[in-house]
């Protein structure tokens, strides 16, 4: 897998434009990929981190693939700086606690009459979204041990004017400590994210050491 950082300047107009259109931002991140003739861009998670303090604006994109950020000037037309980019493989043992974040759509499914996938609900009370974590860490490889939750609201996409056409996801940061229960289950939960909408912005599970 790979890692990139890039670094936004919000000062410049299609920077703001990414920011507040998902699905232009989606655009924007797959163009670094393979389209479909030449094999697929492969599993693609990102997520947009702000620093508070400083007042930066990060776009972290993780690839099965490697991106080739050149064709995606879009993006790197509103970077600060330029892309970090390394090799991602993170040593796991079951027992590890980590800390972790991940920005995710927490949902339930509701079935409509006559419709054979009705459609996802989003979470809105605290308890249910951190029961909504903790069952996705039963099946993903490990035990949530303490976590912070922030209500990020409503994502949404206006490019149509058609109403079923228009895209909403609500979005909740976690953050936390985790331990790792099954190496080889939460390895395969780093690749594949957690939660739905993985191609807006969604169910990028990051890791750092504990320090001190």
């Amino acid at each position: 897998m790979y890692i990139s950082r890039l670094k936004l300047n919000p000062a410049r107009r299609g920077a703001r434009e990414l920011l507040i259109n998902p699905y232009s931002l989606h655009q924007a991140v797959y163009r670094a990929f393979p389209d479909d003739n030449d094999g697929g861009p492969g599993r693609v998670l990102y997520r947009v981190d702000e620093h508070q303090r400083l007042g930066t604006i990060s776009l972290l994109v993780q690839s099965e693939k490697k991106p080739d950020w050149s064709k995606a000037d879009f993006i790197t037309d509103c970077l600060s700086e330029p892309v970090e980019r390394k090799i991602y493989s993170p040593a796991l043992q079951t027992g590890q606690t980590l800390r972790f974040r991940v920005r995710a759509n927490p949902t339930i499914k509701k079935k409509l009459d006559g419709k054979e996938n009705g459609y996802r609900l989003g979470l809105l009370r605290e308890e249910d979204q951190l029961k909504w974590l903790n069952r996705k860490a039963v099946e993903s490889g490990f035990s949530v041990m303490s976590c912070l939750t922030s209500r990020e609201g409503m994502t949404r996409d206006d490019r149509s004017f058609n109403r079923q056409d228009k895209m909403r996801h609500f979005a909740v940061r976690f953050e936390g400590v985790l331990k790792i229960t099954n190496k080889e289950l939460f390895a395969k939960t780093i690749e594949k994210g957690i939660g739905s909408a993985k191609g807006f912005g969604f169910g990028l599970l990051s890791l750092a050491p504990i320090r001190g």
